[in-house]
C-alpha cells in the first residue's frame, strides 16, 4: 500500500532530507505531525507560497496533521535566507491583520476542523522568552562557525554595506526554537520548506536531538521554476495573488491556462490531487495538452476561488479565445459614456485600465503591434477611442496575445 513517502517521491517533492531511512520507516508506520512556516508579510498569499501548503494538503489527505506556523515573531526580525536584503520589519498590528487574510486563504486548501490542521503564531512563544535563560539553554547549543558556513549567512556577510547583523544571525536560532517548541507541544516530528531553508531546518532537527534526545526530521522541496527558468508565479504584472482583489479569478485562471506545455505535468503533480496515472493520461503525447491546461486551471481556480468563479473564468476564456462563452467575466473597467463620446486617448485608456504602467510603455507596445482594440492593432499613439468603437455595448482591449480587458460604458 502506498504511504506518504511514496507519494512525496513520485510527485517530485523531495530535494533534500535528513535521516532518509528513518523517514521512510516513520512514514510507513505512523501518522505524524509536521509543519511549514509562512511569513505574514502580506494579507494575501501568492501561488509561490502555496507550493509547500499544497504539499501539506497532500500529506493531510494521507492522514498526517499539518501545522502552519505564521512567523509573527520572526517577521519582526527578518529572514536572510536566499536574500541579499533584509525584509521590512512589521508592526504587531500589521502582522495581526495579515494573519486574518492568510487563515481565510489556507482554509480553502487545508481542513482545520477538529484539529486536523493547526495554524499557530510563533510570536506566542518567542515574544515571551527571557533573554538570559534563552541564551543559556538554547544559544549554548549553536556553533557560530557552523552557522556562518550556511549559504544564507555567507551571502549576507559578503554584502559591502555592513555585512551580517547580529539581529539576522539570530534567525536560525529562533526558527530552530520554533521546531523545538512544536516538538514538545504538539509532538511535531518534521519540518518541510523550500531548499533555501535547508540550513535553518537542519539546525532545528539537530537542536531537538541534542536537547530532547528526540527524533526530528528535515525535508526540503525542489525550487519550482518554469520551463524558461523563471520563478514560478511571477508575471509582467507581478505576483499571482490568491486575493481576488489583487488578482481576479479570471487572471488567476489564465495564468494556469497559459503555462508552458513542459510545465503542465509538474504543476499537476503539485497543485492538484489527481492520481499519478490520471496525470500521466492527461499529459501523455497522445493527449491534448490544451485540455490538460484547462483541467489544471479549472481545478486550482476552483480550489482557491470556488466552483462558480472557476466556471465563470473558463467561460470568459472560451469567449475570448474560442468564440463562445460569456465575456461578462473578463476583467472590466467602467468608463463614463459621456467621456467616450468626447473621445479618450488610447494611452490614457490603457493606463486607466492598468494595462500599462507608463505612456512610454504604451508607445513601445503600440510600435511593436502589441496593443489591439476590438482585435484590431492600434497603430497611432494619438488614437482617440470613442463611442463609435463600441461593439455589442463594450470595448475589448488586449495587450499582447493573452492579456484581455473589457471597457464598459456607464
Amino acid at each position: 500500500m502506498k504511504n506518504a513517502f511514496d507519494m512525496l517521491e513520485e510527485r517530485g517533492f523531495i530535494q533534500q532530507m535528513s535521516h532518509e531511512d528513518e523517514i521512510r520507516e516513520l512514514l510507513a508506520k505512523e501518522k505524524i505531525t509536521l509543519y511549514v512556516g509562512i511569513d505574514p508579510t502580506s494579507s494575501s498569499l501568492h501561488i509561490g507560497h502555496i507550493y509547500p501548503i499544497m504539499v501539506m494538503a497532500h500529506m493531510q489527505k494521507m492522514g498526517h496533521r499539518p501545522i502552519i506556523v505564521v512567523g509573527g515573531g520572526t517577521a519582526m526580525v527578518g529572514d536572510p535566507s536566499g536574500k541579499s536584503e533584509m525584509r521590512k520589519m512589521l508592526t504587531q498590528e500589521d502582522i495581526a491583520q495579515n494573519k486574518i487574510g492568510i487563515k481565510k486563504q489556507l482554509e480553502h486548501i487545508l481542513d482545520f476542523s477538529d484539529g486536523k490542521a493547526l495554524m499557530v503564531d510563533n510570536a506566542d512563544w518567542l515574544m515571551a522568552l527571557e533573554y538570559v535563560p534563552f541564551l543559556r539553554e538554547i544559544g549554548s547549543q549553536f556553533s557560530v562557525n557552523r552557522m556562518l558556513a550556511a549559504d544564507a549567512f555567507k551571502t549576507r556577510m559578503e554584502r559591502p554595506e555592513g555585512g551580517l547583523s547580529f539581529l539576522e544571525l539570530n534567525y536560525m536560532i529562533m526558527q530552530s526554537y520554533d521546531f523545538l517548541h512544536l516538538y514538545k507541544t504538539y509532538d511535531c516530528k518534521m519540518q518541510i520548506g523550500g531548499d533555501d531553508q535547508w540550513s535553518n531546518i537542519l539546525a532545528g532537527t539537530d537542536l531537538i536531538r541534542r536537547v530532547e534526545r528526540g527524533s526530528a526530521y528535515a525535508l526540503t522541496l525542489p525550487l519550482l521554476l518554469t520551463a524558461s527558468g523563471q520563478k514560478m508565479g511571477k508575471t509582467e504584472q507581478g505576483a499571482v495573488w490568491l486575493d481576488p482583489e489583487l488578482t481576479s479569478p479570471y487572471e488567476f485562471y489564465q495564468y494556469w491556462r497559459n503555462i508552458d506545455d513542459l510545465d503542465v505535468k509538474r504543476y499537476m503533480n503539485v497543485y492538484t490531487f489527481f492520481e499519478i496515472d490520471e496525470i500521466e493520461a492527461l499529459t501523455s503525447e497522445q493527449a491534448d495538452i490544451n485540455e490538460a491546461k484547462k483541467t489544471l486551471a479549472h481545478f486550482i481556480t476552483s480550489l482557491i476561488h470556488g466552483q462558480e468563479e472557476a466556471d465563470q473564468a473558463a467561460q470568459a476564456a472560451a469567449a475570448l479565445f474560442e468564440g463562445e462563452g460569456d465575456l461578462s467575466h473578463v476583467p472590466t473597467t467602467e468608463i463614463s459614456l459621456n467621456r467616450l463620446k468626447e473621445g479618450i486617448n488610447i494611452l490614457d485608456l490603457l493606463q486607466e485600465c492598468q494595462l500599462i504602467v507608463s505612456k512610454s510603455e504604451g508607445r513601445r507596445l503600440i510600435k511593436q503591434g502589441g496593443i489591439r482594440l476590438n482585435k484590431v492593432a492600434v497603430k497611432e499613439f494619438e488614437r482617440l477611442v470613442t463611442d463609435q468603437d463600441l461593439q455589442s455595448g463594450s470595448l475589448l482591449l488586449n495587450k499582447g496575445k493573452k492579456v484581455f480587458h473589457r471597457v464598459l460604458p456607464v
